[in-house]
């Protein structure tokens, strides 16, 4: 008798590899963070035509489930590079994107329960999506387009309120949206508003110093005296005088240095022993004060928001539910692991199929990295005609042209790095 040929791997082997491979794959290949990091080097010597051909490549090769970083991203850069019409389109698009994205399908929300995080297209991080709408008011406000860039103003705030009342986050509002809406209703000589603004944003950032000396005049100027007093005993040294009719305004926004980074930590869920791996948000250096002058005044510019806490106070606020999505993860894979080792009379197999699954259980890491760590502002009184604006920002000085006009409050952003 000729000897019995060895028998062929069992077929529910084969169909376990077949499935689990492309898990894997995924959650192994794609990094878009390491990807795009040359996008970001290009992007911080201010090389914007390399950045953004750099991120054309990367559109072409990449995951669509990437779509949304790579269309935050150019958003930023063209933003940066100050081509504000092209950043205001492809923002805008961004944003109509990530509406689609948090209708997310059900099909999509199990397979990154089976697989990975990442398995799913990126839908952002609530204050990024709020970042969309503050960069489009400034976009918008650099073209002197003032109404569109209140809409866009008035968008952050009705946004932020659904998310704390209807949504009980314990978020507040952006000091930058408020203050920037200040700005733009005193352009247009709109002074309850302008108060109104600048006030919510005093309340939310205690430390305007300088910035407040709006708020002085305004709440003269608009008959609220006993606020006016109060402010006056807050800020008793800081001028405060009407404008002259031969006067105007410049704020300068600095957007200064790097957004923090994800970093994968391990976590507890409750009372289990197993540590499960979830996202929190590193620093990336600190961003010093800008010094700005303009002819012979010279101001240190003023953190209005600080993008550090917020996206941790974003990101803290979805830790609960991220652990309790990768406990109910865990268990599903066990499940899975356990049903396959029964099925194949293999313990081994059942175990390496827990393995290979929770190799490819990995935490999404990606986020918006060319947004910056802080606005920072500082404001100056000139008299009316071209002015140069000077902002040394870690041993780099950089320059910018301004036209100011009488009555008028001139805007002007500037993106430095490290």
């Amino acid at each position: 008798m000729f000897p019995r040929r060895a028998r062929s791997p069992r077929p529910l082997s084969w169909a376990l590899f077949l499935l689990l491979g492309p898990l894997l794959l995924a959650g192994c290949a794609g990094d878009y963070v390491a990807r795009t990091r040359g996008v970001r080097q290009a992007y911080e010597r201010e090389d914007y035509p390399r950045a953004l051909e750099d991120l054309s490549s990367l559109e072409r090769e990449g995951s669509p489930k990437d779509t949304l970083l790579i269309l935050l991203d150019r958003g930023m850069v063209l933003h940066a590079a100050g081509r504000w019409e092209e950043s205001i389109r492809v923002l805008a698009e961004a944003d109509r994107l990530s509406a689609e994205l948090d209708a997310i399908s059900v099909t999509e929300e199990a397979g990154a329960l089976l697989s990975s995080e990442r398995q799913r297209a990126y839908r952002g991080e609530d204050f990024e999506k709020l970042m969309i709408t503050v960069l489009q008011a400034l976009n918008y406000a650099q073209l002197g387009q003032d109404e569109d860039a209140l809409v866009e103003v008035r968008r952050v705030n009705e946004r932020l309120e659904k998310m704390i009342v209807d949504e009980k986050k314990p978020y507040e509002q952006l000091a930058i949206a408020r203050y920037l809406g200040g700005i733009l209703y005193e352009d247009q000589r709109e002074w309850d508003s302008a108060y109104i603004d600048y006030a919510k944003a005093l309340e939310l950032s205690p430390g305007l110093g300088p910035l407040a000396e709006p708020l002085l005049r305004l709440a003269k100027k608009t008959g609220r005296e006993g606020l006016y007093e109060e402010l006056r005993a807050r800020f008793p040294d800081l001028p405060h005088e009407p404008l002259s009719p031969d006067e105007g305004q410049v704020v300068v926004v600095v957007e200064a240095g790097l957004s923090p980074e994800k970093e994968p930590q391990n976590q507890h869920y409750r009372d289990s022993v197993e540590l499960i791996t979830v996202p929190v948000y590193r620093d990336r250096g600190y961003a010093p004060a800008a010094e700005v002058r303009i002819a012979s005044a010279a101001q240190k510019a003023v953190t209005v928001t600080s993008l550090d806490q917020v996206a941790k106070v974003h990101l803290n606020d979805r830790v609960g539910r991220m652990l309790a999505k990768q406990f109910a993860s865990a268990l599903l894979k066990a499940g899975v692991a356990a049903g396959i080792g029964a099925a194949t009379k293999s313990k081994e197999l059942g175990y390496l199929t827990f393995l290979l699954l929770n190799v490819a259980n990995q935490p999404d890491l990606r986020s918006w990295l060319s947004l910056p760590a802080e606005f920072q502002l500082a404001r100056f009184r000139l008299p009316p005609g071209l002015h140069t604006v000077e902002v040394a920002f870690g041993g780099r000085l950089t320059t910018k042209q301004v036209e100011v006009k009488p009555g008028r409050v001139a805007l002007v952003v500037m993106r430095r790095y490290r």
